[in-house]
């Protein structure tokens, strides 16, 4: 399913995608829009699953709270009907329409006065925050192509800096379901820990697009470094996860799964800015191998082969820190911190780029 799912419906409704101007000049709020929409359901599970470990629901209460979950889940159409609604209302014809349209500014003046309202917003000037924007936008002849990308440094801090943290990442929620037995969690509590995860793991998706975008027009710190500091807070989680005190599990995914997920966040974007738009797709995709690979050798080859060596003599199962506490050191020390400098071109080293 994973395999040929989403290729199948890409294929089958590709057809519907198609470019429609309009006129709205800012769809910024609308996207703010489904954004608190996300919030609001992602607070709802959580506290469903708080409410879980604490009452059993009789029957009438689960009808009750899934369908507000299906309203949560059907509330974005609202937003796309404003939107439409107010796109309507301009297009409508007036009598003053024929003067109005004439009177009314470029569109893109408009976006440009609305750009630099936003950008006034800001404790800087203006001028420092547009220069730190137009500084991240390479040239058309700084765009790379794989094979060029591939002949930097910084591709292969990517592709390193992916198999650690995402890929210690996959490992962690892959067996979270295990550590907590061997630590005697319930199996409430283990449920809880992956639902919980996936919220975490939204969080971070979330919050770090919009952290990475403040920090770098307030302060012009490039998104690497929040990479940087992903990167070590998922080794403090992974330690805190390797001392199994009670409760640990909770913090421990917490931390490694708000930092995962926004690793896949700032991911994108960071290769973006390295090596352009023009072929940023193919780039990006092909420094993504190092998640499953990562989380094959941190699984398999570590994880696993220390759980099946702790568990030799005491049938296939084993109970107590000591079944994933070496593992989870292991883990924290292949987060090695990668700082990468944007502020220079990427070093070729394999000859002449094609």
């Amino acid at each position: 399913m994973l395999a040929l799912l989403p290729t199948i419906v890409t294929l089958m409704l590709m057809f519907l995608v198609t470019v429609h101007e309009t006129p709205s000049r800012n769809e910024e709020k609308y996207l703010q829009g489904f954004l608190l929409v996300s919030l609001v359901i992602a607070a709802y599970l959580l506290f469903l699953r708080i409410l879980e470990n604490v009452f059993v629901f009789p029957e009438w209460a689960k009808i009750i709270t899934l369908l507000v979950l299906f309203a949560l889940l059907c509330s974005p159409i609202s937003v796309v009907v404003k939107a439409q609604r107010v796109d309507l209302e301009r297009l409508r014809p007036s009598v003053t329409s024929s003067t109005s349209l004439l009177m009314d500014e470029p569109e893109w003046e408009s976006s440009d006065k609305l750009a630099v309202e936003n950008i006034m917003d800001y404790d800087e000037g203006p001028t420092d925050t547009v220069q730190r924007k137009a500084s991240s936008i390479l040239q058309p002849d700084e765009q790379k192509n794989l094979w060029q990308a591939m002949c930097t440094i910084d591709f292969w801090f990517l592709f390193v800096a992916m198999i650690c943290g995402m890929g210690s990442g996959l490992a962690t929620i892959n067996n979270i379901s295990q550590i907590g037995e061997s630590l005697g969690y319930t199996t409430l509590a283990r449920s809880t820990l992956v639902s919980l995860w996936s919220i975490w793991n939204f969080l971070g998706r979330l919050g770090a697009g919009y952290v990475s975008d403040i920090f770098l027009l307030r302060r012009g710190w490039p998104r690497p470094l929040f990479m940087v500091f992903t990167l070590a807070v998922m080794i403090g989680g992974h330690v805190i996860i390797a001392s199994g005190f009670p409760g640990n599990l909770y913090v421990g995914s917490l931390l490694v799964g708000i930092c995962y997920g926004s690793q896949w966040s700032l991911m994108p974007t960071i290769s973006k800015e390295i090596f352009g738009v023009v072929h940023m797709g193919t780039i990006f995709n092909t420094i993504a191998i190092a998640s499953p690979v990562g989380s094959y050798v941190l699984s398999v080859r570590v994880i696993g082969y220390i759980y099946d060596k702790e568990a030799s003599g005491k049938g296939n199962s084993c109970f107590g820190t000591h079944c994933f506490m070496l593992s989870y050191f292991i883990l924290a020390s292949k987060l090695q911190i990668e700082k990468i400098d944007v502020t220079k071109k990427p070093t070729e080293f394999c000859g002449s780029p094609l």
